[in-house]
C-alpha cells in the first residue's frame, strides 16, 4: 500500500523530492522487512524510475546500491550503462558486475568511466588487460596507483607502449617495488628517447650525438636495474633486452666489466638458447674454449672475445661483488686490464676500443666521485666527534 501510495505521488513531485524519495525507497529495499507483495512493487517502481528524466533520481538510487551484494542486478546493470554522473558509484563499488560487463564498459566508456572501473578493489586480470590495451592515460594511471589491480607482465608493458612518454605514468610505475625489471628497462628506454628527441629539437645536439649519449645512459640503467633482478624477473629483462634489438655485445660487456655475471649469464643463454645451467657450467671452465664457443654460438663478434675472456679471467679473481650497488659500476682495474690487453692486440677493431675508452673514463669519473663522497662523508663526522670530546 505504501508503495503504491509512493507511485501517485512521484509523478507530481519535484525532482529534488523524487531523488530523496527514492533513496529512502531503495535503502527500504535493501534493509526493512518488507512482504513479498511490497518488495515486489518496491522494485517496479524502482525499475520505473530508471525512466526518471532527472539525474538526480537515477544518482540518488546508484548511491543506494553501488556498495550492496543484495541490490536488484537488472536495476544495478541499468545504473551502470547510464550517464557518467550516475554510473560513476557503481561502476567503481558494485559487486554485481561481472568481469565481461566491466571489460564491455571499458571499452565504450568515456575517460571517467574507464577511471571508476580503474579504481575498483580486487580488479581481475582481464580487467586490468582491458584498460591497458583501450583505456586513457588517465586511467591508465588510476590502474598503476590502484593496489588491488592484478595487472600481468603483458598488461604493464602495455602501458608503457602506449603512454610511458608522459612523465605521470613514468613517476608512478618507476616507484613501484615489485614492477618487473622488463617494465622497467622499457620506462627507462622511453624516457631516454623522449629527451633525445627533445634535445635534438631545441638544437643542444646533434642527433648522432644524441641517439649515442641515449644508448649509453640507457645501458648504464639497464645494468643498474639487472643488479636487482633475480631469477625469473632476470630472465624476463634479458628476454625483453633481445627482443628491442638491446642485448648487444657492448651491453654484455659492460654488465661483465661491472662484475655482474648473473646478466652476463642469463644474456648469454638468451642469445646462445641454452639453459641457463648449462651456460654457468660452462663459464667456469678457465680454459678459455668453452668462453669461446658459447660467444660464438650466441652471434657475438670474434673481435670482442678477447675482450670477454680477460674480463671474465678478472672477474674470477676478484669474485663476486657484494653489493647491488657495485653490480650497478663498472669496476675501473677491471676496464683498464681489458684496455691494456687489447691495446696490444692486433685483432681488436677500432669500434671496441672505443667503447673500452669511454668505459675506462665513465669507472675512473665514477671512483673519483665516490672518493669525493666519501671525504665528504668523513668532514661530515668529524666535526660530531670534536662537539663529544668537548662534552
Amino acid at each position: 500500500m505504501i508503495v503504491r501510495q509512493f507511485i501517485n505521488w512521484i509523478r507530481t513531485a519535484p525532482a529534488g523530492e523524487r531523488a530523496e524519495a527514492t533513496r529512502a525507497l531503495a535503502r527500504a529495499w535493501l534493509i526493512s522487512d518488507l512482504s513479498t507483495d511490497d518488495r515486489i512493487a518496491a522494485e517496479g517502481a524502482l525499475l520505473m524510475l530508471l525512466d526518471d528524466p532527472s539525474p538526480l533520481v537515477r544518482q540518488a538510487m546508484a548511491e543506494a546500491f553501488a556498495r550492496s551484494a543484495e541490490a536488484p542486478a537488472s536495476i544495478v546493470r541499468a545504473l551502470s550503462a547510464d550517464q557518467p554522473t550516475v554510473a560513476l558509484p557503481v561502476l567503481e563499488h558494485s559487486p554485481l558486475l561481472i568481469d565481461a560487463d566491466l571489460v564491455d564498459i571499458v571499452a565504450t566508456g568515456n575517460d571517467d568511466v574507464q577511471c571508476a572501473v580503474a579504481r575498483r578493489i580486487a580488479l581481475p586480470v582481464s580487467v586490468c588487460a582491458a584498460i591497458a590495451e583501450v583505456g586513457c592515460a588517465a586511467a591508465a594511471l588510476e590502474l598503476i596507483e590502484n593496489p588491488y589491480a592484478e595487472l600481468a607482465p603483458f598488461s604493464w608493458n602495455r602501458i608503457v607502449e602506449r603512454h610511458g612518454h608522459l612523465a605521470a605514468i613514468r613517476e608512478a610505475m618507476l616507484v613501484l617495488d615489485d614492477l618487473p625489471s622488463a617494465t622497467r628497462a622499457a620506462l627507462v628506454a622511453k624516457l631516454s628517447e623522449t629527451l633525445a628527441q627533445f634535445v635534438v629539437a631545441r638544437n643542444w645536439l646533434s642527433a648522432d650525438r644524441a641517439d649515442r649519449i641515449t644508448i649509453e645512459a640507457r645501458d648504464r640503467s639497464t645494468i643498474n636495474i639487472a643488479a636487482r633482478s633475480r631469477g625469473e624477473d632476470m630472465q624476463g629483462l634479458v628476454h625483453h633486452l633481445r627482443v628491442t634489438g638491446q642485448l648487444t655485445a657492448g651491453l654484455i660487456l659492460r654488465a661483465l666489466l661491472s662484475s655482474n655475471l648473473d646478466l652476463f649469464d642469463a644474456a648469454l643463454a638468451e642469445l646462445a638458447d641454452l639453459p641457463l645451467a648449462r651456460v654457468t657450467a660452462l663459464l667456469h671452465d678457465r680454459g678459455g674454449n668453452s668462453l669461446h664457443a658459447l660467444l660464438r654460438r650466441a652471434g657475438l663478434p670474434e673481435a670482442t672475445f678477447a675482450a670477454f675472456q680477460v674480463a671474465l679471467d678478472a672477474c674470477h679473481e676478484q669474485g663476486f661483488v657484494g653489493s647491488d650497488d657495485g653490480a650497478a659500476r663498472l669496476r675501473r682495474r677491471m676496464v683498464e686490464r681489458v684496455l691494456t690487453h687489447c691495446e696490444t692486440d692486433r685483432g681488436a677493431t677500432e669500434p671496441l676500443m672505443v667503447l673500452l675508452r669511454r668505459f675506462a673514463t665513465e669507472s675512473a669519473r665514477e671512483e673519483a666521485r665516490m672518493f669525493c663522497d666519501e671525504i665528504a662523508a668523513d668532514e661530515a663526522i668529524d666535526p660530531l666527534y670534536d662537539d663529544l670530546i668537548a662534552a
